[in-house]
This record gives C-alpha cells, sequence and structure tokens, in this order.
C-alpha cells in the first residue's frame, strides 16, 4: 500500500520560511520522479516542484521559482520543501505525490499571514 505523509505545516508570516517533509513507503521511492503540489481554497491543483528520482534534476513553477527548493533523501524515504519568502498567495494544502496531476495523501496545511 502506497503511503505518503506529509508534515511541517503551519501559520507563518509574510517574508518567512517552512520546512516540509514527506515520508514515502509502499512503493519504489528511490527509483520514483516525485512532485509537490498545492491547492488553495477555491482553487484548482497547481503543481509546484518536481524532482527526479535521484536528485539532481529539478523542476519549479513560475510562481515559487527562486523562492522553493525541492530535495530528497532516498537513504530516509523522505522528500522536502524548503519553501522561503512566503507569500499570502502560497497559502494552500501542500501534497506530494507521485504525479503532478493528482493527490493521493492528506497533505500539509500552509498559511501566510500577519
Amino acid at each position: 500500500e502506497v503511503q505518503l505523509v506529509e508534515s511541517g505545516g503551519g501559520l507563518v508570516q509574510p517574508g518567512g520560511s517552512l520546512r516540509l517533509s514527506c515520508v514515502a513507503s509502499g512503493f519504489p521511492f528511490s527509483h520514483s520522479p516525485m512532485n509537490w503540489v498545492r491547492r488553495a481554497p477555491g482553487k484548482e491543483l497547481e503543481w509546484v516542484a518536481t524532482t527526479s528520482s535521484t536528485g539532481p534534476h529539478t523542476l519549479y513553477g513560475h510562481a515559487v521559482k527562486g523562492r522553493f527548493t525541492i530535495s530528497r533523501d532516498n537513504a530516509k524515504n523522505t522528500l522536502y520543501l524548503q519553501m522561503n519568502s512566503l507569500k499570502s498567495e502560497d497559502t494552500a494544502m501542500y501534497y506530494c505525490s507521485r504525479s503532478s496531476t493528482y493527490t493521493e495523501s492528506q497533505g500539509t496545511q500552509v498559511t501566510v499571514s500577519s
């Protein structure tokens, strides 16, 4: 059974930082490209970032490029998202996923507000 468990979300002021984590199990994580996606209230699912199976190759959505960094530790079956210079428009539920177009986990809430 595939399991993806996110953590690290919370309330942060604009300009602040958060680091999200996602622990994976039930599939060959080290051989799988992985994504972060997000859904803001009332909006559709938005792709945030992708990393290759071994990590050196990454892609970012236009809205987060230069502020967010995706990384992974295959020895720990863990995916990360370092989020800096957070803006109110980054407020959303964040999910790690094997796909860039659907979610398969509970997600972690990030709220950026003063």
